[in-house]
């Protein structure tokens, strides 16, 4: 596993080593020994969790305050995603600031969402499958989401959205998001 791009003081994109020959594939998709190493982050996950998507759904922008925030490791196993992560630490010099990434079943790119983050995807493929590793355990009063297409935020979905939760659509817009997250520098 190696950092093929870090964005936004904490963000990571991540590239396994992907082993293949004729009978298809192999790669460690986790250690935690090699993340510690390569990140400089020691993280214990907790949960694993899994959603199946068809094409045009969002998700997001999502997010747990503390003491039940998450860390999350994402990756995709059937499909495709844009990946999107939104620093939201009050004082952060990328406070509001958006990063995304394409993540695929062909190409196996993984990413590192510390918490401190809002997180969210659209799903470019039917039948897209998202797998979640998260430091934390879900906590449904902790639950918060900021409003995915805010045009403060600019973010490019990558897709015209068809399929949208009625919680994701009557999320705040940042300008009105109360953050839980001071940046520690």
């Amino acid at each position: 596993m190696k950092i093929i791009d870090k964005a936004l003081n904490g963000v990571l994109l991540l590239e396994p080593a992907v082993f293949g020959d004729d009978r298809g594939y192999f790669f460690e998709s986790f250690s935690e020994k090699k993340f510690a190493e390569i990140s400089g982050n020691e993280i214990r996950f907790v949960q694993d969790n899994q959603s199946m998507s068809a094409r045009g759904v969002i998700r997001g922008l999502h997010l747990q305050a503390p003491p039940f925030d998450q860390g999350k490791l994402v990756r995709v196993v059937q499909g495709s995603v844009i990946d999107v992560a939104v620093d939201i630490r009050k004082g952060s010099p990328t406070y509001g600031q958006h990063y995304s990434a394409l993540l695929s079943s062909k190409n196996h790119l993984m990413m590192w969402i510390p918490s401190g983050f809002a997180h969210g995807f659209s799903s470019l493929e039917d039948n897209t499958i998202f797998l979640y590793k998260c430091t934390n355990y879900y906590s449904k009063p902790s639950e918060m989401a900021i409003r995915f297409n805010d045009p403060a935020l600019g973010i490019d979905w990558k897709t015209e959205a068809r399929e949208i939760s009625p919680k994701d659509m009557e999320a705040p817009l940042f300008a009105d998001f109360n953050s839980p997250f001071t940046y520690a520098g």
